[in-house]
């Protein structure tokens, strides 16, 4: 267990704890202990949610708040144009620091707008999903969508911290919970066999009440993030494979509001390792094991709509290069590689 905690001067005790690109850091621990200590002494606005407010209200009235809207359709200008307006009122200045508390909509947004509002104030997460913990607060990009289309608009910029407290993610749905795991999954494919090995081992169901087990499995799929981010911090080469599966989940997001973002990348990871099945670059064993894991956390493995329709989404996907993308196939399950591939020999190995 050693090698998965780290101290670091002026934190609590023994905490997991990773820094990246020597200018934010990501911790997981008792938001209690760690929100004192990483927060700067300077004025905070909190951007955060309805929902968060009704489960946190005594840490967010603390500060001068701002709430959005549920879900991505919040995701939007209108969105951004109500928050900049609200700072103005708040005469929030370059000194502000922006704390997003919630999940990957309420980092998004808080993300994007401190990058931007005054041409940049410094921002910090509290994540309080289990999608947000492993994906979303996590790596540096900040977006909006753009009619129905996956951060459009958006930036590169690191928060000065992401705190991960894995006692929050008891108050989510289980479906909420089970849309995180399918990033913790999509991590070990990409770069950790030993935790996909874990997953396969524990019990999903009793898991987030193992807070111990839960601490381990959410620092180690944020590493294997942090890992990539820290080597490719703008998606110029190895950051392309924090995106397996991610082509197609943002074609079924697209595309049909039948499945959030978990359920579409649970699908888009089942589809891919067929998909690199029959490119020759994957086994069937290895494609197997990654589908019977996703089906025991109780993901569904069919798009909710025809194959054409979603590949007519992915001509449109934000990262085509004219009529080249970039595709991740799974090599191993904790191995991956980029293939740039045209847009109709993808469609090939995919129908």
């Amino acid at each position: 267990m050693c090698y998965f905690c780290s101290t670091i001067q002026g934190l609590v005790s023994m905490k997991y704890v990773i820094n990246i690109k020597d200018r934010s850091k990501v911790v997981v621990g008792n938001l209690a202990e760690l929100l004192p200590q990483l927060l700067p002494s300077k004025r905070v606005i909190v951007i955060t949610d309805c929902n968060i407010d009704r489960h946190y209200h005594k840490l967010i009235e603390q500060y001068d708040y701002i709430l959005i809207g549920l879900g991505e359709t919040s995701k939007t200008w209108h969105t951004l144009d109500l928050v900049y307006r609200r700072l103005i009122e708040l005469n929030a200045d370059r000194s502000t620091f922006i704390l997003g508390i919630g999940g990957g909509i309420v980092t998004d947004i808080a993300g994007f707008v401190a990058s931007t509002y005054m041409r940049g104030i410094e921002f910090g997460f509290v994540s309080t999903t289990l999608l947000g913990q492993v994906d979303a607060s996590v790596g540096g990009k900040n977006g909006v969508n753009m009619d129905g289309y996956k951060n459009m608009i958006g930036t590169f910029n690191q928060p000065s911290f992401v705190i991960c407290d894995v006692d929050m993610l008891s108050t989510l749905p289980k479906r909420e919970f089970r849309t995180g795991l399918a990033e913790v999954i999509k991590a070990g494919i990409i770069a950790d066999r030993e935790l996909f090995s874990i997953l396969e081992q524990c019990d999903l169901d009793s898991l987030v009440k193992n807070h111990e087990l839960l601490s381990e499995i959410v620092f180690r799929a944020i590493k294997v993030k942090a890992d990539i981010v820290e080597r490719d911090e703008h998606e110029s080469g190895d950051r392309r494979k924090l995106n397996l599966g991610h082509t197609l989940a943002h074609a079924i997001e697209k595309c049909s509001s039948k499945m959030n973002r978990g359920e579409a990348v649970a699908v888009g990871l089942s589809l891919i390792s067929d998909a690199a099945v029959r490119n020759g670059v994957f086994s069937e064993a290895e494609r197997d094991r990654i589908k019977s894991l996703l089906l025991r956390v109780g993901f569904e493995l069919e798009p909710p709509i025809e194959m054409r329709y979603l590949l007519n989404a992915v001509k449109k996907d934000k990262k085509n290069e004219g009529n080249q993308i970039h595709i991740i196939f799974p090599t191993n399950i904790g191995a991956c590689e980029a293939k740039p591939m045209l847009i109709e020999e993808f469609k090939a190995l995919i129908v």
